[in-house]
């Protein structure tokens, strides 16, 4: 890990300094566990109380907050985001696949892989696919037929990318990753499944983030859209036709049914399911463990979950919610008998 001083830290974020500019930082840390040579931040201000007991040599703040720490500071308007570009700068992962190819890679003679790619161990490119510059392909990921990889991006161990998908540049796909697999596609011939091939592909954009273990379906006929500029997080299903367009994040476990839009700069909460032929419009927030059974015209915050209670509390809510009915029609006798 490279060190930096607190004035090449304030310059490279743009940022105002107050203290020990040739102090040197080693580490990025939290306020209640920083030590002595490390940066913290303070970006929520229910932990503005640490800032009286930490032991960080520096911490990032905003101008509402600096009045409350008398050490070294930086001082920004956002200390969310100045501590993402600084942890960008410091950080030590380690490339997925080292400079050009392993011997043990399989790659078929059509396939076009630019000189400046890293190819790992048993990964194997079939025909025709094509890899851009400075990719990585992790050690025993499969590129299918006709697949392209943009400039830039990297593919973490075991991820799989089926024929004819494209993925754009810039874009970080974690482990085990899944992309064109079949869409869930069957015609029922009295009572026996007929399978639908699915003749569509995945398209994904720049600067695109997926998580680790995540399955994005190809398209049953078109096909399956990821716009740039969008992350998806662990575990999550996205099924065949589906669109998610630029800006929207997506938690894990979260379930898209097939022929979903999700519009643009939407954030959806872990372990929502939005059902199938749905739309959602830009700029909505889905809160998690929500259902999605009709589409949402207009911006905003949408939540179905139901949060955690005692299981007594519980029960008791259910016998209730079982009697609505048996309420509703008590209620309107009522109300008739008031009338008469």
């Amino acid at each position: 890990m490279q060190n930096y001083t607190l004035s090449q830290i304030a310059e490279l974020l743009g940022a105002e300094l107050q203290g020990d500019g040739a102090l040197e930082i080693k580490k990025i840390a939290t306020l209640a566990n920083a030590h002595t040579g490390h940066i913290a931040f303070l970006a929520n201000k229910k932990y503005r109380s640490q800032l009286e007991t930490t032991k960080a040599s520096a911490v990032i703040l905003s101008p509402d907050d600096a009045a409350y720490f008398s050490g070294n500071k930086i001082i920004v308007a956002n200390p969310y985001v100045c501590y993402a570009k600084l942890a960008q700068f410091m950080d030590t992962t380690p490339r997925s696949a080292n400079s050009g190819i392993h011997p043990s890679a399989v790659i078929h003679a059509s396939a076009q892989v630019s000189k400046s790619a890293a190819i790992g161990a048993n990964v194997v490119i079939e025909a025709d696919a094509v890899i851009g510059d400075n990719a990585q392909i992790g050690p025993n990921s499969f590129i299918g037929e006709r697949a392209k990889i943009g400039s830039g991006t990297k593919l973490w161990p075991s991820v799989s990318i089926y024929h004819d998908v494209e993925i754009g540049a810039d874009c970080l796909l974690q482990a085990n990753t899944v992309i064109g697999s079949d869409g869930f596609g069957y015609a029922n011939e009295r009572g026996q499944w007929l399978k639908i091939p699915q003749l569509g592909s995945v398209i994904i954009g720049d600067k695109v983030e997926i998580g680790a273990s995540t399955t994005i379906d190809r398209g049953a006929l078109d096909d399956t859209i990821i716009h740039s500029n969008v992350i998806i997080d662990n575990q999550c299903q996205i099924a065949h036709n589906v669109e998610v367009n630029s800006g929207t994040a997506i938690a894990g476990c979260t379930v898209l049914a097939g022929s979903v839009t999700i519009g643009k700069n939407c954030q959806i909460g872990g372990m929502s399911a939005i059902n199938g032929h749905m739309s959602v419009c830009d700029g909505v927030i889905i809160t998690g463990m929500s259902m999605v059974t009709k589409s949402i015209t207009e911006p905003g915050i949408y939540s179905s979950g139901m949060p955690h209670t005692t299981n007594k509390e519980w029960r008791k809510s259910i016998a209730h919610l079982r009697n609505l009915s048996d309420m509703k029609s008590r209620l309107k006798a009522l109300e008739a008998l008031n009338k008469s």
